[in-house]
């Protein structure tokens, strides 16, 4: 038989051969071209990844700087030990981070959704730490301690928080921190601000967080594949500590002021008229700034939800009708623009007839015939209508308004600060659609109607009529000072923000008119034994029958020019409190406090007024 094998041609060995060595010559050039790419055109590259996976980085936050009064004793604001925990996602398996977060939620005995909300799945690669907890005790962090190896990934490190000390009334100006939002960071990164980062939330920590937020540092470090840290090897850059500040609030007095007010819904301002510094600012009710440095989400919540408004800084975020404390302006009007002879006389008989209603003066039996002298200690509305009315006018009454920085911001250095509000005939007709009528002028020209004014405001009305036309900047920073070498790196001066073209002549008059509430007018019965106080009363009416508005804004002493001794008060207490007509009485108290160094129960014995405290045994 003919084999058919024959026919198939076979392949030589050789070039089997020849093909696996061609082949395998080609592979060996592509792994070497691979190589050469890896290891010396992509060198660097692959060394950065390389150590981008071994090192593990982590800011250092720096301790923020401290607040102090003006005496620079005793910080108001403490920084007190607490650790931070965190995870980095990536140094655990994508599938075990569940129950990883489940295990450290057991032991900080926090909710495992709280850190399933800062750790998304999106963030499971993640080599950067992400933080987790806040104010951690240092039980909980021995608690990690003793699991590290069932719970990779986990670290925590010291992070001081703020510790508010005894703040009381000063928690409106000291104001609080709060962990950075995500609408913070988005405005605030290119500031160098960092995710988990501590952000003054109100108050000077808001006002000031760049001088006292510090600078963070960083510690690197490279870990082997297990995430062990390798010995030897890192850097670390020290953060620096945040400025210390000293404010211009006298611990004293604002104590004071805050006994003199006591649990009454107002507030009370007390600066110096010729430097623009605040000694006290009270606004009642207040809060406890601690709350967020502590996690009480439910003292939050029912601090959002009281009616009394804790969070709002009275005496410059909320406004009121300024009542007859606007008279001070209307007299200045008055005198200057010479609307009506210093001599010439308005009859006063309890009330007149206007448009289609009955005009009432306080004293509804009438004052007799009034100058202006007498029209203001009196603090007579007829008065003041008819000749706001007829003589100055509106237009007048608007420019005066203006001129003592009424219906605009002060410019404190607080945030949130409101303008107040001086109605016009413009903006009445773009409001209501309707002209302006003597009527309004009228309820303007006593400090009614659509005019709005705040606490302190009013405390820098006072302030011109002291400095005979010039106001300055009401300020709260004092110094900045060096947090290692303690010396003054910044010192405040004052700044003249204003200057009225008031005749001298009339502010003279007008200081004299206030001290005449005192010795001749509404306020006679009321006098501190350690100075002359010059002052006006005010009583704003807000639709009730049997409460008012408490105004009262005064200076001392009144026979003193020198700017270092004179004061000025400004208090309103709410209608919501019960009438007493209180905020006389408190500014009395305050300044007998302040010219004879006492406290407010001193003050009290002094002036004889114990039966009016309606607590006395609330203080310690």
């Amino acid at each position: 038989m003919i084999s058919h094998d024959e026919d198939i041609p076979q392949g030589k060995p050789e070039m089997r051969i020849g093909f696996l060595r061609f082949f395998f010559i080609i592979v060996f050039i592509l792994y070497g071209m691979r190589l050469f790419n890896m290891q010396i055109l992509s060198s660097e590259q692959y060394q950065a990844h390389a150590q981008d996976i071994s090192r593990r980085t982590e800011v250092l936050p720096p301790q923020r700087g401290e607040i102090y009064d003006r005496s620079y004793t005793e910080p108001l604001v403490l920084n007190t030990d607490s650790f931070a925990v965190s995870i980095v996602p990536a140094e655990v398996p994508a599938e075990n981070i569940p129950d990883l977060i489940t295990d450290v939620a057991a032991v900080l005995n926090i909710s495992a959704s709280d850190i399933e909300a800062r750790i998304p799945p999106h963030l499971y690669r993640l080599y950067q730490p992400v933080e987790i907890a806040v104010n951690v005790p240092f039980a909980t962090i021995a608690a990690l301690a003793e699991r590290r190896e069932s719970l990779p990934g986990v670290s925590w490190y010291s992070k001081p928080l703020r510790n508010y000390e005894d703040l009381g009334s000063l928690s409106h100006i000291v104001g609080y921190v709060g962990e950075i939002t995500r609408d913070e960071l988005m405005q605030l990164h290119n500031y160098g601000y960092q995710q988990g980062e501590l952000i003054g939330k109100m108050g000077i920590e808001l006002q000031y967080d760049g001088l006292l937020r510090g600078k963070p540092g960083m510690e690197t470090r490279t870990v082997d594949v297990r995430g062990r840290r390798m010995p030897g090897l890192g850097e670390r850059i020290p953060p620096e500590m945040g400025k210390n500040l000293v404010l211009t609030i006298d611990r004293r007095i604002q104590k004071l002021a805050e006994e003199a007010l006591g649990e009454r819904m107002g507030a009370v301002v007390v600066l110096r008229p010729g430097t623009g510094e605040i000694l006290a600012i009270v606004s009642y009710p207040w809060y406890d700034p601690n709350i967020f440095t502590q996690g009480g989400r439910s003292e939050f919540q029912q601090l959002i939800n009281d009616p009394n408004r804790p969070f709002i800084n009275r005496a410059i975020q909320s406004s009121y009708p300024p009542a007859s404390t606007f008279k001070i302006v209307m007299a200045t009007g008055m005198l200057n623009e010479n609307a009506i002879p210093l001599d010439r006389g308005v009859d006063c008989s309890g009330e007149i007839q206007f448009g289609n209603r009955t005009w009432r003066c306080h004293w509804r039996w009438g004052h007799g015939r009034l100058n202006l002298y007498n029209a203001l200690v009196q603090s007579c509305n007829i008065y003041f209508w008819q000749v706001g009315r007829d003589n100055l006018g509106v237009e007048n009454i608007i420019a005066y308004s203006r001129d003592f920085g009424l219906g605009a911001v002060t410019g404190i250095d607080l945030p949130g600060e409101t303008a107040g509000f001086i109605p016009t005939p413009q903006w009445k007709s773009r409001r209501f659609h309707e002209r302006w009528v003597a009527g309004d002028t009228m309820n303007m020209s006593i400090g009614q109607g659509w005019v709005q004014v705040t606490p302190l405001q009013l405390a820098n009305v006072v302030a011109m009529v002291v400095n005979g036309g010039k106001i300055y900047q009401p300020h709260l920073l004092k110094e900045v000072r060096d947090p290692v070498t303690n010396e003054i790196e910044r010192e405040v001066t004052p700044t003249l923000i204003h200057t009225s073209d008031v005749e001298p002549r009339v502010f003279d008059f007008i200081r004299r008119n206030m001290r005449g509430v005192f010795t001749d007018g509404t306020a006679r019965t009321l006098h501190a034994r350690a100075v002359q106080i010059a002052g006006k009363t005010g009583t704003g009416e807000v639709g009730l029958q049997d409460r008012w508005h408490s105004w009262f804004a005064a200076y001392a002493p009144y026979n003193s020019s020198n700017p270092d001794e004179q004061v000025v008060v400004s208090v309103i207490v709410e209608a919501t409190n019960r009438w007493e007509w209180w905020a006389s009485y408190a500014s009395t108290i305050i300044f007998q406090g302040i010219f004879a160094n006492q406290t407010y129960d001193e003050a009290l014995q002094v002036l004889g007024w114990q039966h009016l405290d309606p607590n006395p045994g609330r203080r310690e």
